[in-house]
């Protein structure tokens, strides 16, 4: 109720400041000055009058979060919780306990924790639900229960959790953590080097230097370079990353922002690596903005073959303002264009649906590479070669989003036992339980079918419908509704590829999942065969 008065009293007034702000360039000073008198004004009285007793900081804080919702995922208020967090994620060091920790729904739980650091060193595994830090119950102290987990090196912090039912307690000693941002490289072949860049921070070109150096001595000639699931970071690591392969001075994006002094060329400035290896990138569709300066660039520059699947789409760049008292906006200041001129942003958030979600880019525009290949903006990197078990469809996405094979691979971890990554293998028969699993658990999810099935059916003219006529739109929700659990099969190497990677990390953790990946991902398979046939590959680029 306290939250349900907050966005009641505090947004609308809010959506005017946004109103004012946002067209700050076209509305003169006395207008912008009179609406924050206003809104000073209601922001006093209602903190001084109100019935019950208001916490200022919060309200503001959901003020302030609530009216940039308005605009992009992206654009975000830090205060200053949030700045150090920000700065210790392109860092890439910290202080804690060393695990991937998801909050939502009033819980805490594990989703991974690092090998040999603390959380696994005390014994916590993925699926842990953390009920009690210290005195504290996570349940009272919401989606901020994070922050206890973190704290100096050395500190110590009793952790209680939950697993499969039973209720247990551990110590935690904190450490520093180093987060790479290339967490694997290897042979996979006697020709061929491999390489996981997992995350854009301040260590992301320098590492990947390293690992190519170190590959090209221990005899690679070819190169794969792995951007499944990294979310993107920092923009100068993307250039420097990129410089790697292609020559100094080259162009590799262009930012085009209102605020003129944002309008940049972003040109390469160190010498390469190697300008001559066959390179190969992946990308999926968690491949996010400098994952897709990468690939894009690289691909506009016929520079690599990309395999996978559509990257993400996340065509904007962000900039840290810095605000009073150590708090900051994380405002999107403009759009990158890749080499040959396309933006691969996915989504337009100024343009929404009825429900307010963001509409698909509709103005789609063909490119042309350096050698004249055909390109196109508006929705991510599409691959050279695209591996179809890479795909997420609505149900895998369901699937996923619900936790529902996070959850499930919880259970399966503490029925089966495998004994190093070479006998780890999910059969026809756990793909079955893992159905059953599924329709006991009560798993369902809307396919916009049925969005739009059910909104005809609460529309004002739905009265003029005969009951035959209702009666068919039940059927076919009833019909559609069976069809998701036969979905199953019908997405079932999909749905695999997605059960095995959680399971792998589950039993062998990050390096393991690499490992196996080696001998047994599509998108690795299918690089290594194209890097053997050098006429093929060319023929890609040309």
């Amino acid at each position: 109720m306290k939250n349900l008065i907050k966005k009641r009293l505090i947004i609308p007034v809010f959506a005017l400041v946004f109103i004012v702000i946002g067209s700050s360039f076209k509305s003169d000073f006395f207008e912008i000055a009179k609406q924050i008198e206003i809104f000073t004004t209601l922001f006093k009285e209602l903190n001084m009058n109100y019935v019950d007793e208001t916490n200022p900081a919060e309200l503001m804080d959901t003020a302030i979060k609530n009216m940039l919702e308005d605009l992009d995922p992206y654009t975000r208020f830090l205060n200053e919780q949030d700045v150090e967090a920000y700065k210790i994620s392109n860092a890439g060091e910290y202080s804690g306990i060393g695990a991937i920790v998801r909050a939502y729904d009033e819980k805490l739980v594990i989703v991974e924790p690092y090998k040999n650091y603390p959380a696994d060193k005390a014994g916590l595994k993925a699926g842990d639900e953390i009920i009690k830090i210290g005195d504290i119950l996570v349940k009272e102290f919401a989606s901020n229960a994070t922050e206890l987990l973190k704290g100096a090196n050395n500190t110590s912090v009793e952790v209680t959790y939950k697993r499969q039912g039973e209720t247990k307690t551990t110590k935690i000693t904190r450490e520093a953590i180093e987060v790479d941002a290339v967490p694997f490289y290897k042979i996979v072949d006697s020709k061929t080097g491999y390489i996981v860049l997992a995350k854009f921070n301040q260590k992301a070109s320098e590492q990947t230097k390293a690992a190519l150096i170190d590959l090209k001595g221990k005899g690679a000639e070819k190169i794969i370079l792995d951007l499944r699931g990294n979310p993107g970071g920092l923009l100068t690591e993307a250039i420097n990353v990129t410089n790697l392969f292609v020559p100094k001075g080259e162009l590799i994006v262009t930012t085009k922002s209102k605020v003129k002094k944002f309008n940049s060329e972003y040109k390469t400035k160190n010498q390469p690596i190697d300008t001559d290896i066959p390179l190969v990138v992946l990308v999926n569709g968690s491949s996010a903005s400098a994952s897709e300066i990468v690939s894009g660039s690289l691909q506009d520059l016929d520079r690599a073959v990309i395999i996978g699947v559509r990257s993400f789409g996340k065509g904007l760049v962000q900039r840290p303002l810095k605000l009073t008292y150590g708090t900051q906006l994380k405002v999107t200041i403009s759009r990158y264009y890749t080499p040959s001129g396309r933006c691969i942003q996915s989504l337009d958030y100024w343009n929404r649906d009825e429900a307010g979600n963001a509409v698909k880019t509709a103005d789609i525009h063909d490119f042309k590479t350096r050698n004249g290949r055909k390109v196109q903006d508006g929705g991510g990197v599409l691959p050279d070669i695209e591996i179809k078990e890479l795909k997420t469809n609505t149900l895998t996405s369901a699937l996923l989003r619900e936790n529902a094979i996070f959850n499930y691979a919880t259970v399966f971890y503490y029925k089966n036992n495998f004994s190093d990554i070479a006998s780890f293998k999910f059969t026809d028969a756990h793909f079955e339980d893992f159905k059953n699993h599924i329709k006991s658990s009560g798993f369902t999810f809307e396919t916009n079918t049925e969005k739009a099935l059910n909104k005809a059916m609460t529309l004002d003219d739905s009265d003029l419908l005969d009951t035959q006529v209702q009666e068919k739109y039940r059927n076919l929700l009833a019909e559609i509704n069976a069809k998701k659990i036969t979905g199953l099969d019908t997405s079932k190497k999909e749905i695999i590829k997605q059960l095995e990677d959680e399971l792998v990390t589950r039993y062998f953790y990050s390096n393991g999942l690499y490992e196996y990946y080696l001998t047994h991902d599509e998108a690795i398979l299918t690089a290594t065969e194209l890097l053997k046939d050098n006429g093929k590959y060319k023929s890609i680029l040309k």
